[in-house]
């Protein structure tokens, strides 16, 4: 075999997993970071609890990534759930599933991981240059700013696995989306994913309940209706329940100008039954009491209707339990993508091959998050970055060798 050099320019999860399967081959890999540190969003990401991928069915798990979901397949296919739980192992991290199907290591940290899988890399000769930000092409080079000075790199090939636009101050700034174009590559606008949402709240609203959870609810949108719960924030609302919806608020809201999440605030019970018991209550009693007693309903449930329903709505109890059960809570537009989990966009998949090079610029490669998709979190947006530095890196070994 003809030792080959190869850069990986991004050392996130797809760039290091890119790095364990070339390095084992026995290229010359040198990975490149704009940080101090490497994996500093994926140990961000672990702070309280590494998700690190999904015990669901996998055929369904396999199915979250929207319309990049076949596109992905291959990738995921190679390396699934169950085989990242597998190498987890290996580098002596056990994992164990959670209540809600959620895969953490019993450590629950993900330092322990990543230190672990630095060694490895180390013990199989990769090597790892920090504070070395690329700044674009060079002629038949890559240009980098390290601490001293302008750096010139020369390979036989090219992974960058940069990441998106979430997080900036973490590594990914999406500053590669103009460089990119400027070599004609499709790249689709960098937008938020995984995000909270601004609201036109009360300023009374704001300052008493910001901070609340808002438990025990379910919501709807274009994309389903799901259990869960989510936080009141002073701009608005973000949390799990409001990420599973995100997506489809964020392009109603692109498509349509107005989106709204619509809440089941009692999902126990149905409409008649409320109906029947708000009705059964004291009339002479405040709405406060006739809506604890007739519905289980106070606290931050109890202001959210008052915030957002009509008056008219409050005093029927048939219109009451309407509310409560279909309560229209209208979005102004995303949190800022330098804020939030992740994000959507980036090079459109017509413009790499089936080995993850870019069909403009032959000999270059991408991962991760740099790719046209976006999921729920849970563990999937790791496992797909893990999936598809490996399966690139296999590009590059099939590249290389023709």
């Amino acid at each position: 075999m003809t030792i080959k050099k190869i850069a990986i320019i991004g050392g996130g999860p797809a760039g290091l997993m890119a790095a364990e399967v070339l390095s084992l081959s026995g290229h010359l890999v040198t990975i490149y970071d704009a940080m101090p540190t490497v994996g500093r969003k994926f140990l961000l990401a672990g702070k309280s609890g590494l998700n690190i991928t999904h015990a669901e069915d996998y055929s369904r798990f396999a199915g979250r990534f929207g319309i990049a979901s076949d596109r992905l397949r291959a990738a995921l296919d190679a390396f699934t759930p169950q085989d990242v739980r597998i190498w987890a192992a290996g580098l002596g991290t056990e994992t164990f599933v959670g209540s809600s199907g959620r895969v953490f290591p019993k450590a629950m940290k993900a330092s322990p991981l990543l230190r672990a899988w630095l060694r490895r890399l180390d013990a199989q000769g990769a090597r790892l240059l920090t504070r070395h930000r690329w700044s674009g092409f060079d002629d038949n080079g890559y240009r980098f700013e390290t601490p001293e000075g302008l750096k010139i790199v020369h390979c036989d090939a090219v992974l960058l696995a940069l990441g998106g636009a979430s997080w900036p101050r973490l590594g990914s700034d999406g500053a590669w989306v103009s460089w990119l174009r400027n070599k004609d590559v499709e790249v689709s606008n960098l937008r938020p994913a995984n995000c909270g949402f601004d609201v036109d709240w009360s300023g009374p609203f704001r300052e008493r309940f910001a901070g609340e959870p808002l438990k025990s609810v379910t919501a709807t949108s274009d994309a389903g209706t799901f259990p869960g719960e989510f936080v009141i924030t002073k701009s608005g609302i973000e949390g799990s329940l409001v990420y599973a919806h995100a997506a489809s608020l964020r392009d109603r809201l692109e498509g349509d100008g107005a989106a709204a999440l619509v809440l089941d605030l009692a999902p126990l019970r149905t409409t008649e039954r409320l109906t029947w018991d708000l009705a059964r209550q004291d009339r002479k009693a405040s709405f406060s009491t006739r809506l604890r007693k007739g519905a289980g309903i106070e606290g931050v449930k109890a202001a959210l209707l008052r915030e957002l329903a009509h008056e008219g709505d409050l005093a029927d109890p048939q219109r009451l339990s309407q509310r409560i059960k279909a309560l229209s809570l209208p979005v102004l537009r995303p949190r800022p993508i330098a804020e939030v989990i992740s994000s959507a966009g980036g090079v459109c998949w017509n413009g790499i091959d089936d080995g993850y090079m870019l069909k403009a610029i032959p000999g270059v490669f991408v991962a991760g998050e740099m790719l046209d998709w976006e999921a729920p979190t849970g563990g999937y947006l790791l496992t797909a970055c893990f999936s598809t530095g490996r399966a690139a890196a296999q590009g590059i070994q099939s590249w290389l060798r023709r």
